[in-house]
């Protein structure tokens, strides 16, 4: 996602105290893949003292007269190297005439040319390039190198950019170009990033461009370069018509009309996502036609366009997750369903038989598409005794403590440190009520009452004094899923209910659950159904009590999935990727600050359309709001989802589980102290807020200068009146007037896609490959909702074959263990945050020394963390069989660890 941008120029003068140019600057670009735009060709002449200048396009001719006195020159060495490694595309790419997809020979030539930074003194014009072909001068490994050299007159002045044209028949992937011999100290190397995809002139032949690792912001861009800084902006942006192709750089917006099928199946239909029926964010345009049956759905037969460098790099190992997860989705799932497990509603007979996906495996067909698997995704998918066998790796949980999800102490902690654990809030009214028409929902007032719950806490305290002392909470999933109650159980093979479940904190700092409230809106003349069921003793409220559980565990499941993860880290970000490449320059700071944190995450979500949220869809096949999944993470978005609030302060004070206390560590003092998702947040939350304080100072020192950076306004403009255009009247979202403004701004962005989505998304095979911890679907109903008398008797009988029949079916349970392993592997080129400094900051002193803070903070981070899980007396995270609190660790290594925070939102 890299950056070549020419923005728009400004007028005012340029901020030398600032941001001073620097004779040596450095430059990058903004890898997107396509051609550019069409730059000025230049052919020069000398002849008695005249150069003549040709502006493309232009028409317009300039004539300089200049001295035949001779020039001091500066002979600078070039070294291009491109990548050989272009292995198959990813699932959302589209095959497209001209572009080869494997490439195994490379050009001879590349021809590369230099921009001045400035343009001449005496003309006003912009200089004339320095062009120079590049050959092939060798290769080590994966990569090709390309070697030229430039002479460079004296009067040419500053280096600003450099253009590259592609003039052989294939795409090619450009790493890097090395500079050296420049100045005094002639053998410093300047290293100017490109990481971009590059098409053949033949398929369009406008050059590209890559600007100096040197951040400008727009009243600062060089004389020579704003031309070039305007241009590439406009074509990034697009026109908004047309079908985009693989080759295509444009980032433009649309709404989710691409997740049903309707021209194959009625059944397969989906409502648009986004506008005022159904508020969403917007994802990438693709402009392709609408489906025959449905003229607001658009078709899913031309694939699913990302630009081109938004796409998952073809580096070494780096389409590790993006292999394993087309071959989960599209080989090893169909290849279940085809015969490995023939009947889709069979559960599981037996607890012990859950086990064997972890000891025995499941053979699979033999034929040429599964064969492959072992080398793709040999963690799952192994050959034993010339058997192609899907065998689960044992998930952490199980190893410490296989029973562990049996206990109510460990269904209360996960609430706290495990996958979900940013819904649960504190109770501040007494009764629990809701904000649901009662006309349409039945009686708002929870059938948790105070007797029930001063029963279940013995007369140690009273309700009124919990309350005052702050000692209960609920996971309220009531509101939010009683709408789709109705017309989920309409779906074959599963059940919904709204629910409520209530915690007290114990002198321990941990949760104690007291009761689980299960209702059903009014149906078919019936009135609405409601039930509370609470920990007892007796053998059939234990297991009405297990069920209940096992209700609300799905519940949490599929918000979990969702809304915690789906909605507010991929779906809310992926319009933060469009603007940011729209409306800031590859030059402008704050797009090198953000393009980290948002790399891959267009790829990923666009592989989450094609088969995850999709109709028929992972999602939808296996967790219990069905064909209604996305439609409910819309109305979540409609009800819950605000800007201000996804920072994480924001959002526990938000939720009761913080207040503001300028004398605690981090400006909060926590409700609960031992909540680690909380304790490591704040520490990653501050790490990351000052290591944006330090680089915003740098640039923005005054607030006159964020109020006149029309770039960054624009941005921040389109994220909220575009992006999240359905939410654009809220009076919620932060102004943009002042640096600190923007640190909050920047700072939020930067914690969704990294530390949220890490702590939502690493621990998912730990915690859900066992999936009695954590179902994603109750395919029956409580035996006690107007119990059918075969239905109580089978109860009666067998509890624990009622509750297996409630878990999800054989081949759901396989799907989502499958997916979740891919979904939390690490892969083996992984970018963590603070680990690396990105090229456009090395040579910044100010910059470089705020990084390495940064990442001296995040490794001292890790300690704190390791010395948590070890202090005994810190209970919800650690103990006999407790699985530590690990998820934000900043660092990994490769595969399923339960560790490590990307740097964005990846897979």
């Amino acid at each position: 996602m890299l950056k070549h941008n020419f923005n728009m120029s400004h007028s005012g003068s340029t901020i030398r105290n600032i941001v001073s140019v620097p004779k040596l600057p450095l430059f990058s670009g903004r890898g997107t893949n396509a051609p550019a735009f069409s730059l000025p060709t230049k052919d020069s002449k000398r002849s008695n003292g005249v150069i003549r200048r040709h502006r493309g396009g232009t028409g317009i001719k300039a004539i300089l007269t200049t001295t035949t006195a001779a020039k001091s020159t500066t002979t600078i060495k070039a070294k291009v190297t491109l990548l050989q490694e272009v292995s198959e595309e990813p699932p959302s790419q589209l095959e497209s005439p001209g572009i080869d997809n494997s490439v195994n020979s490379f050009p001879k030539t590349v021809l590369v040319e230099l921009v001045a930074a400035e343009l001449d003194p005496q003309s006003g014009l912009e200089k004339l390039t320095i062009k120079s072909c590049a050959r092939r001068s060798g290769y080590n490994d994966n990569e090709y190198y390309f070697e030229t050299s430039f002479d460079v007159d004296e009067d040419f002045g500053e280096i600003g950019a450099v253009i590259i044209e592609n003039e052989d028949d294939k795409e090619m992937f450009v790493k890097n170009i090395v500079f050296k011999g420049f100045s005094e100290a002639r053998h410093r190397l300047v290293e100017v990033t490109c990481n971009s995809w590059i098409h053949p002139k033949s398929m369009n032949p406008e050059k590209r461009i890559f600007f100096w690792n040197t951040s400008y912001l727009p009243s600062q861009t060089p004389s020579g370069l704003k031309r070039y800084r305007q241009k590439e902006l406009q074509i990034l942006r697009g026109d908004g018509h047309g079908q985009r192709i693989p080759a295509d750089r444009i980032y433009d917006y649309d709404v989710y009309n691409d997740l049903g099928n309707p021209d194959i199946s009625l059944d397969l239909a989906r409502p648009v996502l986004g506008g005022p029926d159904h508020p969403y964010p917007r994802r990438c345009r693709t402009g392709r036609p609408t489906t025959i049956k449905d003229p607001s759905s658009e078709s899913r037969n031309a694939g699913f366009y990302v630009p081109r460098d938004e796409a998952f790099s073809k580096v070494k190992n780096d389409t590790f997750a993006a292999k394993a997860f087309k071959a989960v989705l599209q080989i090893l799932i169909p290849s279940m369903g085809g015969g490995s497990i023939p009947n889709a509603d069979l559960g599981f007979p037996y607890f012990t038989a859950i086990d064997t996906l972890f000891t025995q495996g499941i053979e699979l067909p033999d034929d040429s598409e599964t064969g492959s698997l072992p080398s793709i995704i040999p963690r799952l998918v192994k050959f034993i005794s010339e058997k192609i066998l899907l065998r689960f790796e044992t998930p952490q949980f199980v190893n410490r403590d296989k029973f562990a999800w049996f206990r109510d102490a460990e269904f209360a902690r996960q609430t706290l440190a495990g996958v979900n654990p940013c819904v649960i809030k504190l109770v501040t009214e007494w009764p629990l009520k809701s904000n649901l028409d009662p006309a349409v929902y039945g009686p708002v007032e929870s059938a948790i009452t105070k007797e029930l719950i001063e029963q279940e806490i013995g007369g140690f305290t009273t309700v009124d004094e919990a309350l005052k002392e702050k000692k209960f909470f609920v996971l309220d999933y009531h509101d939010v899923f009683l709408p789709f109650v109705n017309k989920v159980r309409e779906l074959k093979g599963r059940t919904l209910y709204g629910s409520r479940t209530l915690f007290y904190l114990t002198p321990a700092d941990t949760l104690r659950p007291l009761a689980i409230e299960l209702t059903r809106p009014p149906i078919d003349g019936k009135p609405q159904w409601k039930q509370v069921f609470k920990p007892t003793w007796d053998a059939t409220g234990v297991w009405l009590w297990r069920l209940a559980k096992a209700h609300v565990l799905a519940h949490d499941s599929g918000y979990h999935q969702l809304v915690s993860h789906w909605l507010r880290t991929h779906c809310v970000t992926e319009p933060y990727v469009i603007a940011t490449n729209r409306q800031l320059s590859a030059m402008h700071p704050i797009y090198r600050l953000l393009h980290p944190h948002l790399r891959y995450t267009m790829e990923i979500n666009a592989l989450a359309r094609q088969s995850l949220i999709s109709a028929n869809g992972v999602i939808e096949s296996s967790f219990s709001p069905g064909k209604y999944s996305v439609e409910l993470s819309a109305a979540a978005y409609d009800q819950l989802w605000q800007f201000d609030l996804e920072a994480l302060p924001a959002d526990l004070i938000n939720r009761g589980m913080a207040v503001e206390d300028p004398t605690a560590p981090h400006g909060l003092k926590l409700t609960i102290d031992d909540y680690p998702y909380a304790s490591d947040g704040l520490l990653l939350w501050d790490a990351i807020k000052q290591w944006v304080t330090d680089y915003v100072a740098y640039y923005y020192q005054e607030p006159c200068i964020v109020r006149s950076d029309n770039e960054l306004q624009a941005w921040w403009k389109e994220i909220r009146t575009v992006g999240h255009g359905d939410k654009k009247d809220e009076l919620w979202w932060p102004e943009l007037k002042t640096p600190d403004d923007l640190i909050g701004i920047l700072t939020t962005i930067i914690w969704v896609a990294s530390g949220h989505h890490a702590a939502v998304n690493f621990g998912q095979f730990d915690f859900g490959a066992y999936f009695p911890n954590r179902p994603t679907i109750a395919r029956t109903k409580m035996p006690t909702e107007e119990p059918k008398e075969e239905e109580r008797k089978q109860f009666l009988k067998n509890p624990v074959e009622f509750l297996l029949n409630c878990f999800p079916s054989q081949i759901q349970a396989v799907i989502v263990m499958a997916t979740i392993d891919v979904l939390s592997t690490h892969s083996p080129d992984e970018e963590y945050i603070g680990e690396q400094i990105q090229p456009y900051w090395a040579d910044n002193k100010v910059i470089n020394a705020a990084f390495e803070r940064f990442n001296e903070q995040l490794k001292e981070i890790e300690g704190i963390i390791d010395a948590r899980n070890a202090d005994t007396n810190l209970s919800n995270r650690s103990g006999a069989g407790v699985v530590p609190y690990e998820l934000l660790k900043p660092f990994s290594e490769p595969g399923v660890t339960g560790t490590g925070i990307p740097n964005s939102v990846s897979i």
